[in-house]
């Protein structure tokens, strides 16, 4: 009888991710064909762009299209996750990014959908914080804590996921290691609606990576970016609180807000970095710029490809790291992914300091 439920599942499970696949592959070269014809393109001659022709940034596009089928068709109904917040959110955040892939959209504009969509899914889809989780001794938190500290997670994740799709692959390759993990722990964790939600969005991305590793055929855009990020946010805000320690039941997963932040460490670690750099530096935190990680990855020497791979191997090993060392604590385990991610930055400048300088010395550790 188990057997019989395992295979059922699996089945089940195959046919979302093969369905969101398969739209996207077909959805795409429509969309290239529109975006030739209209002439779509990218905007080639701005300072951070790393092509030097006309790409399409419409992927997003057939991310969501496809997304949004194959959620409604498979998804299954439960509190757990409100679908219909969770999808009026994700067209609200998709026609604010497509909008600006295609005409621009001011940075307060942006920031104030982000703000209502996250409203929405705090405030009337109950996806939230109910406590600190023993991080700094701290559990319960009030409601008013609880639905800010939400809106500000899920704001800092669909912006921290929008600010690493600067280089072919790597925005897609996390999301698909960020939600194919989750979906993994959920099935583990037997909550059956949220790895659907999860592996819709992976099956989705993982067509859309087929056009846009390199060379890149199209860009996935803000409103491709923006949507990812705003699925890793609800997917982690769920996998936090299902794992929450109570008086009547225990975590499945112990050390979950550790897990969480190893799994999204790459998007979050980045973004920190480059907001706390501009505003030290007497710069508006949201002035673009080509100081991100993978803009340094790649001033070494790397391809667009290989600067993918190193990071998604970095945020892999993370993952590992944590689940293999569970019992440390969220506090000791958070500190723990922080330290490696400054060191893994440190050895960065180190090598660029060495190949400006054409000379390997400890000196250019510190200067």
């Amino acid at each position: 009888m188990l057997e019989d439920i395992s295979t059922y599942y699996f089945l089940y499970y195959l046919l979302v991710v093969t369905l969101s696949t398969l739209i996207t592959l077909l959805s795409i070269p429509s969309i290239l064909h529109v975006a030739r014809t209209r002439h779509l393109y990218d905007d080639v001659g701005h300072f951070r762009k790393q092509h030097d022709h006309g790409i399409p940034r419409l992927g997003g596009v057939a991310i969501f299209v496809s997304f949004t089928i194959t959620l409604l068709l498979f998804s299954v109904i439960d509190k757990t996750i409100p679908v219909s917040y969770l999808l009026t959110a994700s067209i609200v955040l998709f026609i604010m990014g497509l909008k600006d892939d295609l005409s621009g959209v001011n940075s307060s504009t942006k920031f104030l959908i982000q703000f209502i969509v996250a409203t929405i899914l705090v405030i009337l889809g109950d996806i939230r914080f109910t406590s600190m989780y023993g991080i700094f001794g701290v559990y319960d938190i009030s409601y008013i804590t609880s639905a800010i500290l939400s809106i500000l997670f899920i704001i800092l994740i669909i912006n921290a996921f929008n600010l690493i799709d600067g280089i072919d692959g790597l925005a897609g390759t996390t999301c698909i290691i960020v939600n194919g993990t989750f979906s993994a722990l959920f099935i583990y964790m037997k909550h059956y609606e949220l790895a659907v939600v999860s592996l819709t969005i992976v099956g989705a991305v993982f067509g859309f990576l087929r056009y846009n590793l390199t060379p890149a055929k199209i860009f996935m855009g803000d409103a491709g970016s923006l949507l990812i990020g705003l699925i890793s946010a609800i997917m982690a805000v769920r996998f936090i609180e299902l794992n929450k320690f109570t008086t009547a039941s225990t975590a499945e997963i112990i050390s979950a807000p550790a897990l969480t932040f190893a799994i999204l460490m790459g998007p979050i670690f980045d973004t920190l970095r480059v907001f706390i750099l501009r505003v030290l530096n007497g710069k508006s935190p949201f002035m673009a710029d080509r100081n991100h990680i993978h803009h340094r990855v790649l001033r070494l020497g790397y391809t667009h490809l290989q600067t993918t791979f190193i990071l998604g191997g970095i945020n892999i090993l993370l993952i590992g790291m944590v689940l293999m060392f569970a019992g440390l604590g969220n506090f000791n385990l958070i500190v723990l992914i922080f330290s490696i991610s400054l060191l893994f930055n440190w050895a960065i400048t180190f090598f660029l300091r060495s190949k400006e300088r054409e000379s390997l010395s400890l000196r250019n550790l510190f200067i």
